[in-house]
């Protein structure tokens, strides 16, 4: 039973990592070089992420640069910049990408905190979901390890407690993340 629990709480964990990693590709007004962590670049016949073809750097706080490994990869950088959701136009000099982040309109910030508040949605099912698991195998162990009523009941309850403060912890970090996204 012990052994179910830690690894309920292990997988709500990661449910909860996987959250925090999808909010620092979520653009705000602020340059980050994990901004381009979702685009894929066409290089050599493969889908690959930008930081496995270039160096990502942040000179300035509305600035990233791109700097490729390979020159002839610069076309396909910009390519998958340009057809990314993330709404950026490259700019290059032939040797380094620049993106500048402009300044997000309000309209693009409501639709960006909609998109945050679907990605906690989202985490919030898997969390659901890893409960369901959970529950449903403690109903197996009652009935083919002769666990007590009690036993499960308890277990049910630590459960219910472990998924009551991940999904706590997610509308925090989505309060946290809206409130960036919204702010000018």
């Amino acid at each position: 039973m012990d052994k179910l629990i830690a690894d309920t709480k292990l997988r709500m964990k990661k449910a909860l990592q996987k959250l925090d990693h999808e909010y620092t590709t979520v653009r705000t007004g602020r340059a980050t070089p994990t901004l381009l962590d979702r685009v894929k670049v066409e290089y050599f016949g493969s889908e690959l992420p930008i930081n496995q073809v270039a160096t990502v750097s942040v000179p300035e706080a509305r600035m990233i640069v791109i700097t490729p490994w390979d020159k002839g990869a610069l076309k396909a950088i910009e390519k998958g910049i340009l057809t990314s959701d993330l709404d950026l136009t490259p700019s290059s000099d032939g040797n380094v990408i620049r993106l500048e982040i402009p300044t997000l309109t309000e309209e693009r910030r409501k639709e960006l905190t909609k998109l945050v508040k679907q990605l906690a949605e989202d985490a919030r099912v898997a969390v659901r979901n890893i409960r369901r698991d959970a529950n449903s195998s403690m109903d197996k162990m009652e009935k083919s390890q002769g666990l007590s009523e009690d036993e499960v009941e308890r277990g049910k309850k630590e459960v219910q407690q472990l998924t009551d403060d991940t999904i706590k912890e997610i509308d925090e970090a989505t309060e946290r993340k809206s409130e960036e996204v919204m702010e000018v």
